[in-house]
């Protein structure tokens, strides 16, 4: 069945896509404003989409109740910073707290019980109990729509220890990461857990196995 998105709502447009493109990484940006109030809320409108400079991207819609926009992007506006933690499975509950629509003054981080370390090169903290932090600028500011396509230049990322398989090659144990991604509908996720191996093949790999076929 074919959808023509030109004669759809947004509404109905924003269910085919989230239903259709999963599973999503969860961005778990971390905020403050120019007095210092800290925000904390998921995304999952992200990823990376380039590594030199190292960019990641999120989409930033407006507040559910109105056209203003919601705190993150209020706060990025002005301040140019952000934090995006990745989200584990065992903080899966304490995720779903900060997406809770607080007003500007409330701390998710402390409603959530989440602990604040300092970053290295920003001023909002980033989230002590996430395995993956990386400390961001604006890099762009791109409107689409009602949303808002924020891009960050990725200035430093914190890995936990327990993750870190070889800290001079940079290699990454990611499944002990145990991230979750977002499916479908409000409120079902995915563990990284079940995965498959397909190694990438040489021109000359593809052309012997085209040829075992034809023999």
């Amino acid at each position: 069945m074919m959808f023509d998105f030109e004669t759809l709502s947004a509404a109905d447009r924003y269910k085919l896509l989230v239903a259709t493109v999963v599973p999503r990484p969860i961005a778990w940006v971390v905020t403050q404003d120019k007095a210092g109030v800290v925000n904390a809320a998921p995304y999952s409108f992200f990823n990376a989409f380039a590594d030199n400079p190292a960019v990641v991207g999120i989409g930033c819609g407006p507040r559910p109740d109105g056209p203003s926009p919601k705190d993150t992007l209020a706060n990025i506006e002005a301040t140019g910073q952000f934090t995006v933690c990745l989200v584990p499975h065992r903080l899966v509950h304490e995720m779903v707290a900060t997406a809770v629509e607080f007003g500007p003054e409330v701390d998710e981080l402390a409603e959530a019980g989440l602990t604040r370390l300092p970053s290295a090169k920003i001023a909002p903290p980033r989230i002590g109990e996430s395995p993956v932090a990386m400390e961001c600028e604006t890099f762009q500011l791109v409107r689409a729509g009602h949303h808002t396509i924020v891009l960050g230049k990725v200035l430093a990322m914190h890995v936990a220890d327990e993750a870190v398989m070889d800290p001079a090659k940079r290699y990454i144990d990611t499944p002990k990461l145990d991230l979750v991604g977002r499916m479908h509908g409000r409120g079902w996720y995915v563990r990284t857990t079940d995965r498959i191996e397909v190694p990438r093949l040489t021109v000359a790999e593809w052309q012997a196995r085209k040829a075992a076929k034809a023999g």
